[in-house]
């Protein structure tokens, strides 16, 4: 049970990570309106574009993690999120007109994000036998969740008060906290299924994959339309 503790602590890193990496920069988006001189609508993008190569390639990241296993799927995509962060960083810290890299940088944050976050739900559902483990889990995993949205704009804007770009320096800071949990603490069982799926059985029916944990994950890529959808809406509210 210790064991599973840990595991849980290095899973419940990632959805909390996601959460403040993209929420965290509302705060500051018109601070970075004023100094850069964009308008809303390319302060918006900001956000939006994170979403939007996350909703695309969610499936993906899902196959390729029924097919080649959950860490070795979630590492890279942590790894992309902290690259992509440091990117926006970077670019926001160092270059004269950072808007374009910034944007290059949420992108591949976004990749990450589509490989990292969706991902912990069927890790969960690997994990244990019974349905009360994983329903216990998956409660914790959807806390941090909510805690990364209810703790991003209050850090956000703390940060935003010393500096506008250092919410931006912050993404791959958290990034690399949560890879090395990962690495280090997160111990993922073996997958018990015998063959590898098809990628369009994958996306239009659980019912031809092969256990519970890869169901959960299914269920759990429509769901997260609504997560990304809602920062997708902030553009239109802007307008």
């Amino acid at each position: 049970m210790e064991r599973k503790k840990l595991d849980l602590l290095a899973l419940a890193s990632i959805p909390l990570v996601m959460t403040l990496g993209n929420s965290m920069l509302i705060p500051v988006l018109p601070m970075i309106e004023s100094v850069l001189k964009i308008s809303q609508l390319q302060s918006s993008l900001i956000i939006t574009v994170y979403s939007i190569v996350a909703i695309i390639l969610i499936p993906i990241a899902g196959y390729l993690s029924d097919r080649f296993g959950r860490k070795k799927v979630i590492i890279p995509s942590l790894i992309l999120t902290a690259i992509g962060g440091g990117i926006a960083a970077f670019a926001s810290w160092q270059i004269a007109e950072p808007y374009l890299f910034i944007i290059l940088g949420r992108l591949l944050q976004g990749v990450g994000a589509s490989g990292a976050f969706p991902v912990t739900i069927p890790t969960v559902g690997d994990m244990y036998q019974a349905e009360e483990d994983v329903s216990r889990d998956l409660g914790i995993i959807e806390t941090a969740n909510t805690f990364g949205k209810v703790l991003s704009p209050i850090l956000g804007a703390s940060l935003g008060l010393v500096i506008w770009y250092l919410p931006f320096i912050f993404v791959p800071i958290f990034s690399i906290l949560s890879l090395l949990l990962v690495i280090f603490l997160l111990k993922v069982p073996q997958q018990k299924q015998t063959t590898k799926p098809k990628f369009r059985c994958w996306i239009w029916t659980a019912n031809c994959r092969g256990n519970r944990g890869e169901y959960a994950g299914a269920l759990y890529h429509f769901s997260n339309l609504k997560w990304s959808c809602n920062d997708c809406l902030f553009i239109f509210d802007q307008t």
